[in-house]
């Protein structure tokens, strides 16, 4: 089985060594075996899970969510995922009706804010 130090794996997902080893810290990835010369050895497992975790930042996952379905000491089920996947959903859907509410009281604005005479844009100007 091919083994990667810590500078090819960082290069291979796309992170930096540290990334590597924080996420080490926070259990996220193993503490990985070393070699004589006391080189960490990763493994394409270590690939894949450095690229999980960066897929599901990408979703709005956070570590501490990522760690519980992919940390050492989970026990993570495919209904955890899903709970968590579809509490996730119901926070962008919140998040997006708020986005949307206040693209609207914008285009309120603007549209009072197009007409120089109206009164209720300029009470908007702030004095000195």
């Amino acid at each position: 089985m091919a083994t990667f130090t810590i500078g090819t794996l960082a290069d291979q997902a796309g992170v930096h060594i540290e990334t590597i080893r924080y996420y080490e810290r926070r259990g996220l990835l193993r503490d990985p075996p070393r070699s004589v010369a006391g080189y960490r050895q990763y493994s394409a497992t270590d690939l894949w899970r450095l690229q999980f975790i960066a897929r599901a930042k990408q979703m709005g996952f956070t570590l501490a969510e990522i760690g519980g379905l992919v940390g050492a000491d989970t026990d993570s089920t495919a209904d955890s995922v899903l709970a968590l996947a579809r509490s996730k959903i119901a926070a962008l859907e919140v998040r997006q009706r708020a986005i949307e509410d206040t693209r609207a009281r914008l285009l309120r604005l603007i549209e009072v804010c197009a007409d120089p005479g109206n009164e209720d844009c300029t009470a908007l100007r702030l004095t000195s």
